[in-house]
């Protein structure tokens, strides 16, 4: 007997409700940490360049495209900073998508591995005058994509990000552009796209932080602008000896392609590694 359509909406969002019963449970199981260390690395956590290691562990789930599809993405974006000399320092941002997409292909459906997003920023060491923050470097992008999930070709572009952070606020932006540079499998596409991520975020105590910011993308190739707005919450916890984010959201896409998703929500998970 074929699902109703209530009940297939509740099956998959089965995972989304799964993981807003055990962020909180974990969250409650972990043990308060000193408030002036779960403030720094609530700091350090809104500097995408900031000397501390990282795992984000980050689920998405995008609703509303056309043909009632859907999507479910974990991003595994380890972050890694490596001293190169006593000013410099290089800090690798990995994005590697893990997805499960319906009817987002009208009629099909795909799971397994995205594209493979390499970033480097060399980075001053010390914070520059009146508080400014900034890196630059390479951005790369591997064609690992799996089930038509990826471009199945090979990009390159510079990235560079500015920011300012005071006691308590952090803002700024990320910008990338990536360009397709080689690759000749059948699934092939070229591509020519400009990321621009605004952002702002506001601390409180107890590491706590609630942030906004907009993960802009514009496609040269199909003059389109696809524009979603995150607002999310966070804390800094333990969680037994481990250094812990927890991090809550939701989505508003302002702008997108035809058919595309209208709304979603994020949660991550992060686990620190202060030195």
């Amino acid at each position: 007997m074929p699902f109703s359509s209530s009940a297939a909406r509740a099956l998959r969002l089965r995972p989304l409700l799964g993981a807003a019963v055990i962020l909180p449970a974990l969250a409650g199981l972990s043990q308060p940490v000193w408030a002036q260390d779960a403030d720094a690395l609530a700091k350090k956590l809104s500097n995408p360049v900031a000397a501390l290691i990282s795992v984000p562990l980050q689920y998405n789930y995008d609703d509303g495209y056309a043909n009632d599809g859907y999507r479910h993405t974990l991003n595994i974006q380890p972050v890694a900073p490596f001293s190169i000399s006593p000013e410099w320092n290089v800090i690798s941002r990995t994005i590697l998508p893990v997805a499960y997409q319906k009817n987002v292909i009208p009629g099909t459906d795909q799971a397994g591995f995205g594209d493979l997003t390499q970033s480097f920023f060399f980075s001053p060491k010390e914070t520059g005058p009146s508080g400014i923050v900034w890196g630059i470097g390479p951005a790369l992008l591997l064609p690992t994509g799996t089930d038509d999930l990826g471009a199945d070709t090979w990009g390159a572009g510079p990235t560079f990000v500015l920011l300012k952070q005071d006691a308590s606020w952090t803002y700024g932006a990320l910008v990338n552009h990536i360009s397709d540079i080689a690759g000749s499998g059948s699934r092939r596409r070229d591509i020519s796209n400009t990321f621009v991520q605004p952002f702002l975020a506001k601390a409180f105590t107890g590491g706590r932080t609630l942030s906004f910011n907009i993960e802009s993308t514009y496609d040269w190739k199909a003059s389109q602008w696809t524009v979603p707005l995150n607002v999310q919450y966070s804390m800094v916890s333990k969680l037994g000896s481990q250094m812990i984010s927890y991090q809550g959201g939701v989505r508003a896409y302002l702008e997108g392609p035809r058919g595309g998703p209208d709304w979603g929500v994020r949660f991550t998970v992060t686990l620190l590694y202060p030195r």
